[in-house]
C-alpha cells in the first residue's frame, strides 16, 4: 500500500456480549472458515445470529446449544453463511430467519435497512452482493460492525459481476469507514479494531488496483485473463479464478466512468 493508511489491528479479545463460533469449513475463499457471532441483548438472555454457515450439523448444533436465541440474522446470500440457516431454525424451533433477500429468509420478513433489533442496527452495504448487510452494535462496554464479507479481517474480498458491483461497493466502504474506533466483526478471519481504518485500507487497495488495471486496459488488455496476466503476475493458480471475478467487476467499473465522462 505504500503506507498511506495503516491496517487496524487484529484483536484476539471480544466483548462478554458476542461469541464466536467457526464453521469447519476452511479454503482459499473462506480463510479458516465461516465466523458465526451470537450476540447477547444487554441485560437479558435473548440472542442473535449472524450467519450460522454452511449446513453442517455439528456446527449448527453448537450453535444451538446456547440459550435464548430469538432470531437469525444473514449478511448475504452466499452459501457459506446461508446455507445452515433454515436447519438451524429448525433445532430452535423455528426461530425466524431474517435477510436483505427474500429467498433467505425463514419465517420472517427481509431486513429493513435503518432497522434495530435489540440494539443491532442494519446497515444497507452493497457490493459484494447486491443483498449485503452489515450490522451495527453499540454497547456501554464497547461497540462493533459485523460486515459479513463486505470486509474481511485478512485479504480483500472479491466483487464479482453480475451480482457483485464495485460502483456500490466502494460507495459502501465510504460509508463503512464513518464507523471510527468501533470493533470489525467480519465474516472471515480474525477481528479487527477499528472499522473506519479497515474501510479505508480497503478504499485505497482498490483505488490503487484500479490504478494498475487502467494501465493495463490502456496497455492493450480487453479481458479479465489479460488483465490478471498483467496485474497479477505472481498469482497463486488456485486463486485466479478469483482474481478474473474482480478484474471483470474492475473493468466493468472503468467502462462506465469512462461512459459517464464522454457524456455531454
Amino acid at each position: 500500500m505504500g503506507g498511506a493508511e495503516p491496517e487496524s489491528a487484529e484483536v484476539d479479545r471480544l466483548p462478554g456480549w458476542v461469541t464466536l463460533l467457526l464453521a469447519p469449513n476452511p479454503g482459499p475463499m473462506t480463510l479458516d472458515g465461516t465466523n458465526t457471532w451470537i450476540v447477547r441483548a444487554p441485560g437479558s438472555d435473548r440472542a442473535t445470529v449472524i450467519d450460522p454457515g454452511p449446513l453442517d450439523e455439528s456446527h449448527l448444533r453448537r450453535i444451538a446449544g446456547h440459550d435464548g436465541i430469538e432470531r437469525i440474522l444473514i449478511t448475504h446470500g452466499h452459501h457459506d453463511h446461508v446455507e445452515g440457516a433454515a436447519r438451524l431454525s429448525e433445532l430452535l424451533d423455528g426461530v425466524p430467519v431474517r435477510a436483505a433477500s427474500p429467498a433467505h429468509c425463514v419465517g420472517g420478513e427481509p431486513l429493513r435497512p435503518g432497522e434495530s433489533l435489540d440494539g443491532i442496527l442494519v446497515l444497507r452495504t452493497p457490493g459484494h452482493t447486491s443483498d449485503s448487510v452489515s450490522f451495527v452494535v453499540e454497547r456501554e462496554d464497547g461497540s462493533a460492525v459485523f460486515t459479513g464479507d463486505t470486509m474481511l479481517g485478512r485479504g480483500t474480498t472479491v466483487v464479482a459481476p453480475p451480482d457483485g458491483d464495485l460502483g456500490a461497493y466502494l460507495r459502501s466502504l465510504e460509508l463503512l469507514s464513518a464507523y471510527p474506533q468501533m470493533l470489525m466483526l467480519p465474516g472471515h478471519g480474525p477481528a479487527r479494531s477499528d472499522t473506519a481504518e479497515r474501510a479505508r485500507f480497503y478504499l485505497g487497495h482498490r483505488r490503487q488496483r484500479l490504478a494498475q488495471v487502467a494501465a493495463a486496459m490502456a496497455a492493450g488488455a480487453e479481458t479479465p485473463a489479460a488483465v490478471v496476466d498483467l496485474v497479477y503476475p505472481d498469482l497463486d493458480p488456485a486463486l485466479r479464478f478469483a482474481a478474473e471475478w474482480s478484474a471483470a467487476a474492475q473493468i466493468d467499473y472503468l467502462q462506465q466512468e469512462n461512459n459517464q465522462e464522454k457524456k455531454p
